[in-house]
């Protein structure tokens, strides 16, 4: 069968069932069973019949809701290619917002840093932090098994991440640092918006997404967790949030002692990440220490 045929028929089957980016799933599937880049399904050209088998089985699966990424088992984050799968979190470009924002804070990519990532997921973070700081170390906190089976087989994949540190731990049981940098980018879907998600988001790790009923649980427990392990008064938090989250959250850091410095938006203009640092003390003499 012509590739452009076998295209334009899934992009069909897929819009009639309600997929919005039906034009886009359709091409990577295809792209990713011929082993070739998107952009690279231009022309006509004939695909075997063992080929439409395997575009026929992923189109099945992404009619069944299934997010793309686990149906290809990668996804970029950062120019990176993580393995993802079932009972991982899918990276999305929001996140980088985390990364841009580290790079604000510490323009010297020499410097000699030490990160720690609570709910390192697939550890696109930590990963891609330590891509940009070649002198840096990270550690990855991570309660899931699946996830962090993930993140061991991604860490694997590039020479830096010898250079992170992976502990499957509750959050509470990370290591003491002191640490330059804190990421997180905690489940923060309060109950009533997971059950209102789209199915592709509803077949991620609930783990992943849920943050209690009103979306803030994570940051509660997070808040003292940074105050006790960043390094005042250099050290800066990096935490992704949702969205009309961040006067509350404000207030969470607070109450531990960590002082916003400011809210950064991502490419769509939601504010996405939080930077945050220890207070700063005042001594008897009214100056800060």
């Amino acid at each position: 069968m012509i590739a452009a045929d076998a295209l334009a028929n899934a992009a069909a089957k897929l819009a009639a069932n309600g997929i919005e980016s039906a034009r886009l799933d359709a091409r990577v599937l295809l792209a990713h069973v011929l082993e070739k880049r998107p952009g690279e399904l231009l022309g006509r050209f004939e695909i075997s019949a063992t080929q439409m088998a395997a575009f026929h089985g992923a189109i099945s699966r992404r009619l069944a809701h299934e997010p793309v990424a686990y149906i290809t088992g990668h996804k970029e984050f950062w120019s990176l290619d993580f393995e993802v799968g079932p009972g991982v979190l899918v990276p999305r470009p929001e996140t980088e917002t985390l990364i841009e924002q580290v790079l604000l804070e510490f323009p010297d990519r020499m410097s000699d840093l030490k990160a720690i990532d609570w709910g390192t997921g697939s550890g696109c973070i930590a990963l891609s932090f330590l891509s940009e700081f070649p002198n840096a170390q990270a550690f990855g906190i991570e309660r899931s098994s699946d996830a962090m089976a993930f993140a061991r087989r991604n860490k694997a994949r590039y020479p830096f991440g010898d250079r992170l540190a992976l502990g499957e731990r509750d959050w509470r049981d990370s290591p003491a640092g002191p640490f330059d940098i804190a990421f997180c980018n905690p489940p923060y879907l309060a109950l009533d918006d997971l059950a209102n998600a789209a199915p592709e988001l509803r077949a991620e790790p609930e783990a992943a997404l849920l943050g209690g009923p009103d979306g803030l649980t994570a940051y509660r427990v997070l808040a003292p967790l940074i105050a006790e392990r960043l390094t005042a008064p250099t050290g800066r938090a990096f935490l992704e949030i949702g969205a009309g989250q961040s006067h509350n959250i404000i207030a969470i850091l607070a109450s531990a002692g960590l002082e916003t410095l400011r809210i950064a938006p991502d490419l769509s203009g939601t504010a996405r990440c939080i930077v945050a640092r220890p207070q700063k003390t005042v001594g008897i003499s009214g100056r800060s220490l």
